[in-house]
């Protein structure tokens, strides 16, 4: 059997979609050591793509990253399929808080440099120096008692729709911007007892060792993170301390944690916390649209961007050639919707005649 997907996608999405039984949204992760990590990987996909299972899964040297979804009849045999790999003994498995089974279209395994992409020499200090892994009651209790600093460690389009009530979410783009922020907006707080999350656990792994390598005391982060925490407090009938909707990266864009909405639309300032890519094939940034801007810019998200979508070949052939490059920037999704209100959200009152 090929090792790799080699249908095309629109297919795939419609295979989906006429599936007649149920799935399962799933996560793991686990470091470990790797002597032959594409190995691995090659045996992986061939047991899990017996079992019908999709999924991005990263594989390395130093472990790996799983976000998958396995149907339903076979997720017994999908876990004992673990089993037989010592490095999975005991693994926590955490599901989706909401999940529609729609979350991923294929199988994906790939093999990475590192789990997590945060562009670090993991040389220069001990990464296996964590903090203090903390469950979802403590970590809830800590967070309530508003006498710690809570650090949110994941990007900035992540916690903007969700994030723990009074947390520090820097304006960061990508992990390692992350790490340099939180590292530097607290360097006066180094005795502090810190509170970290993400939204599964892996990312505090690394950014817990990076913050105790640069001085801080006493650094403690949420084990299996956000997806943990939301499960045991619904379990426990608590009033959840995370508000919005945590961010997934897969089909989904997010799943809700206690139902309120808490960010807006990038277009028109409308309460919103639905995320998509511009449909402009050159853009695809990622930015949150609400419904009645969907149909007015076509899922896009600008004016420019829609008259692109919908011109000639050799229009978008010209833009690809010349100023293709402004397009698709992640680096200003986190200025989007001040943009809106000055560029877009201008730019469509004019069109509309207001």
């Amino acid at each position: 059997m090929p090792l790799y997907n080699s249908i095309d996608r629109k297919v795939l999405k419609e295979n989906l979609l006429a599936e007649p039984f149920v799935r399962k949204t799933i996560s793991f992760y686990r470091y470990f050591i790797l002597d032959n990590p594409q190995e691995f990987r090659d045996q992986l996909y061939r047991e899990w793509a017996d079992l019908n299972c999709f999924g991005r899964i990263y594989i390395a040297r130093e472990g790996i990253n799983a976000q998958m979804s396995v149907p339903e009849g076979n997720l017994e045999s999908f876990l004992l399929s673990l089993k037989n790999h010592p490095v999975f003994e005991n693994i926590p498995i955490k599901y989706a808080i909401q999940d529609n089974g729609k979350s991923f279209y294929k199988l994906s395994i790939k093999v990475k440099d590192k789990l997590v992409a945060d562009g670090l020499n993991d040389d220069t200090f001990d990464v296996t120096n964590v903090g203090r892994h903390l469950d979802a009651r403590e970590f809830h209790e800590l967070v309530e008692s508003c006498e710690h600093i809570v650090v949110d460690v994941r990007n900035h389009y992540e916690s903007e729709i969700g994030h723990f009530k009074g947390a520090i979410c820097p304006e960061a783009d990508t992990f390692r911007e992350e790490l340099v922020l939180i590292a530097d907006l607290l360097k006066e707080k180094k005795e502090a007892k810190l509170l970290l999350y993400c939204t599964g656990g892996i990312r505090c792994e690394k950014a817990s060792a990076y913050l105790k390598h640069h001085g801080f005391k006493d650094v403690n982060q949420l084990h299996g993170g956000i997806i943990e925490y939301a499960g045991k407090i619904k379990q426990l009938n608590l009033q959840s301390n995370f508000i919005g909707k945590n961010f997934v990266f897969d089909e989904r864009m997010g799943e809700s944690v206690d139902g309120q909405v808490i960010s807006h639309c990038h277009q028109c300032g409308k309460s919103c916390d639905v995320h998509l890519n511009c449909a402009n094939d050159l853009c695809h940034l990622l930015f949150i649209q609400c419904e009645e801007c969907a149909e007015k810019f076509e899922h896009c998200c600008s004016i420019e961007c829609r008259d692109l979508k919908n011109s000639s070949e050799a229009e978008k052939q010209r833009y690809r050639h010349t100023i293709a490059p402004k397009f698709g920037n992640r680096s200003v999704y986190r200025k989007s919707f001040r943009l809106a209100k000055n560029t877009t959200f201008a730019d469509s009152n004019s069109e509309s005649g207001q």
